[in-house]
């Protein structure tokens, strides 16, 4: 099944301690490449983070936010750590004496220290909990919304599908009244210039002209390859290399089939069967 790698979410919740808001963004990527951005009191969470992303995802560079405000500083049940305080202070007197400096820490450089100050009410693990849990939904609304957006790429490349099938029947069904036209305008030509061919020779060099003319060959691959694509869309896990495999070869035969043409009507198929497939590659490089 065809996911894209582009997709927004965001999710938040209001709890006692505060407003939670995750909001990750996905867009295409070779690899799965993610990127982290959480306040200082959430930075042990980066590496379960991490791993639910390698669970879920397999593609895409991945922006992950959090934003917390948390409640009004007068709710709060504050708590000093003063063991760590006096730790600090200590600290702080041993390096003076190393470099015989008087610095002093002030008050507010020691509030500042992680750890220094807690919220009492505050259960950290539960807290970290909730954080993780909203991640998780977060996450999944976003593999949501990149398998809907998946679903749609998958429509519009089956029509190209279609689009490419219906141009390579037409030239089929066009070769043979083309070379029967070329070797009416041959004979014509030569009558023009009032040349004598030999039957037998006449013969061999429109058998050499429609042998430069058939295209047979690639048309048989182009099919192949578009078949292999609609039966790869319709496949489970990552298709989005595979489709891009099958684009270049798709490519390199409407590159055979255009400088083997000779009238306009196999180089206008040529050409339309060019525009299609570069719509088709633009698109692929969304899917995971």
């Amino acid at each position: 099944m065809a996911h894209s790698m582009t997709a927004f979410s965001r999710q938040q919740i209001d709890s006692e301690w505060g407003a939670l808001t995750w909001e990750l963004r996905s867009v295409n990527h070779r690899y799965l490449e993610p990127s982290i951005r959480l306040p200082e009191n959430f930075r042990s969470l980066e590496t379960p983070i991490r791993q639910q992303l390698r669970d879920k995802l397999n593609r895409g560079k991945v922006e992950c936010q959090l934003r917390f405000k948390a409640v009004e500083p007068s709710k709060i049940n504050w708590q000093l750590d003063t063991d760590m305080i006096s730790r600090l202070s200590r600290a702080n007197s041993e390096i003076n004496q190393l470099t015989g400096s008087d610095h002093s820490l002030k008050n507010i450089d020691i509030l500042k220290w992680p750890g220094v100050i807690s919220d009492q009410s505050l259960d950290e693990e539960i807290f970290n909990n909730e954080v993780l849990q909203l991640f998780d939904r977060a996450l999944d609304d976003l593999i949501m919304a990149r398998k809907r957006e998946g679903e749609s790429l998958k429509n519009m490349l089956l029509k190209r599908v279609e689009s490419i099938q219906g141009i390579t029947d037409s030239i089929r069904v066009k070769m043979p009244n083309i070379i029967a036209k070329q070797k009416e305008n041959l004979c014509l030509r030569l009558e023009e210039l009032k040349a004598e061919f030999e039957p037998t020779r006449l013969e061999q060099e429109i058998a050499i002209l429609a042998q430069k003319a058939d295209v047979d060959e690639e048309l048989d691959r182009l099919d192949a390859h578009v078949n292999e694509v609609a039966r790869i869309l319709e496949s489970k896990g990552q298709i989005g290399r595979r489709l891009d495999f099958l684009m270049q070869e798709l490519n390199r035969e409407a590159n055979t089939l255009s400088s083997k043409s000779i009238v306009v009507e196999t180089t206008q198929g040529a050409v339309e069967l060019k525009v299609l497939i570069e719509q088709m590659r633009e698109q692929i490089q969304n899917i995971e």
